[in-house]
């Protein structure tokens, strides 16, 4: 059985997914990008700041399932390109203590509205 996890507090789906699936006790984050839900618009700045909101909207997806960024196991990290991985990096390292999940981490051609990083998850209870 398969549970859809909603929250007002991260940016609503742009198109026929959800934010998460809950099934078997896994979390499944659909990709989250740099979007501000109060104002629907990319936040400012850079990939550290971008990076910043993909990890809070990740943060409250997984708050409305109970669950926090450590019961994340693996992530996808998509960049808009390889020379944004230093700071995005820097800014990842500081959601995780010490256990850090499993991730790979890819440039792409082109990520949804023009972001330099979107990152999807899967958690665990």
């Amino acid at each position: 059985m398969k549970k859809v996890i909603f929250t007002e507090k991260a940016p609503a789906a742009i198109g026929p997914y959800s934010q998460a699936i809950e099934a078997n006790g896994m979390v499944f984050l659909s990709g989250q990008i740099p979007v501000d839900p109060a104002t629907g618009e990319f936040v400012e700045g850079g990939v550290t700041e971008q990076t910043t909101q993909v990890f809070e909207n990740i943060k409250n997806v997984l708050a409305e399932a109970g669950l926090t960024t450590a019961n994340i196991v693996k992530t996808t990290v998509f960049l808009a390109d390889m020379s944004l991985f230093t700071e995005m990096n820097a800014v990842y390292a500081k959601y995780f203590d010490g256990e850090c999940p499993a991730r790979s981490a890819i440039a792409v051609k082109g990520l949804p509205k023009g972001a330099l990083v979107e990152i999807e998850s899967i958690a665990v209870r």
